[in-house]
């Protein structure tokens, strides 16, 4: 499976041998190792900046969030966007910051990154989503995993469509650590990333995604991210599925045209500082009322999944959580989009299943979530 025309890198097709050896499959391993400790550390961190920011003894952040008063939302919010605005004019303005993303890394850049620049842009990611920024936290591993893959690619002198596939590799692992899901970052290494899923991008994709999940179990629970009841089939769910199936993928489609969109209206020069501070700030104060909204959603799909939601709450979400997490993005801070977009879909899904419940009296709208 491959796509994106003539921009298509430079990787061995279905009928072409690999080759790897030793120090290929020795950087496989020491790429792994790298994004899961760095995803560890990224999560230490990440729990460090919640507890500082939302002082808590015990339950989620969310519920951290709801009891904090409302000032704290304005000046937790405020100091992430300062934070957010003067770190990434920082690394706009350094020469070497350059390829910041890992897409425009593989595609434009030859698969480069720069290692510092990464680092620190990974932490301002984590460091803002801890303090309520509605972005997902996987960015800030992606990063890392793909500069360590792009900088130690470089110094043992593998080929360059090598050096693509373990950045690409590298930016899965980080995915794979954060959320314990070795198959899913091998895939967004291949299929997102690179564009192509063929047998000798596979071993090398997954192998690393392991390696890191595996690394990243230091302080990462082994547990799954998400408890959901058990729903027997009935054929109210599958005409629901039926008729949702659409509904969702329309949606999906939208919320792609808005991530997209946003991502063109990120400020640059002085913009860069201002815009975080009145969008962060606004969702500060949006918060005192609807305090779900911070964060990168994951108490969001748990509570949507439960059934801990009222439909009207789960109605304003769904409109007020995409927006959000498109305002952060396109203020210009850093950050994920995995669970944000994992939230609305959970959001959306919701309420259709409400809906159904509607028409048709006998179903459960749980199931449905």
């Amino acid at each position: 499976m491959t796509g994106r025309g003539s921009h298509q890198p430079n990787v061995p097709g279905r009928g072409i041998v690999a080759g790897y050896g030793a120090r290929f499959w020795a950087l496989v391993c020491g790429i792994g190792v790298a994004a899961g400790l760095a995803a560890a550390a990224y999560l230490e961190l990440l729990k460090a900046v919640e507890h500082a920011a939302w002082p808590r003894d015990s339950g989620s952040f969310v519920h951290a969030v709801d009891v904090a008063a409302p000032s704290r939302h304005i000046l937790v919010l405020l100091a992430a966007g300062a934070i957010a605005g003067s770190a990434m004019l920082m690394l706009q303005r350094l020469s070497s910051s350059g390829g910041g993303e890992v897409s425009e890394a593989l595609w434009l850049r030859d698969a480069r990154l720069p290692l510092g620049s990464s680092a620190l842009r990974g932490v301002v990611s984590i460091v803002t989503v801890g303090m309520g920024a509605s972005l997902g936290r996987e960015g800030a591993p992606q990063l890392a995993g793909a500069a360590v893959a792009g900088r130690a690619s470089e110094r043992m002198g593998v080929s360059a469509w090598q050096r693509r596939l373990l950045v690409a590799s590298g930016a899965g692992a980080g995915m794979a650590a954060i959320y314990n899901v070795p198959l899913g970052g091998a895939l967004f290494a291949l299929e997102v990333l690179l564009g192509a899923v063929t047998l000798p991008l596979v071993l090398p994709a997954l192998a690393t995604t392991l390696v890191a999940t595996i690394t990243a179990w230091v302080a990462v629970p082994d547990h799954p991210t998400y408890h959901a009841p058990i729903f027997g089939v009935s054929a109210s769910l599958v005409l629901w599925a039926a008729l949702a199936g659409p509904l969702a993928g329309v949606a999906a489609v939208g919320w792609v045209r808005l991530i997209a969109r946003v991502n063109r209206l990120r400020p640059s020069g002085s913009g860069r500082v201002l815009a975080p501070i009145v969008v962060f700030t606004a969702l500060g104060a949006v918060s005192i009322a609807y305090p779900q909204l911070l964060g990168n959603g994951l108490d969001i799909v748990q509570l949507s999944v439960l059934g801990e939601l009222s439909f009207g709450l789960l109605a304003v979400l769904l409109v007020l959580k995409p927006l959000a997490t498109a305002a952060c993005l396109g203020s210009g801070s850093p950050g994920g989009l995995f669970t944000p977009t994992l939230a609305f879909g959970v959001l959306l899904g919701s309420v259709l299943g409400h809906l159904w419940g509607l028409a048709w009296p006998d179903a459960s709208p749980a199931a449905t979530r």
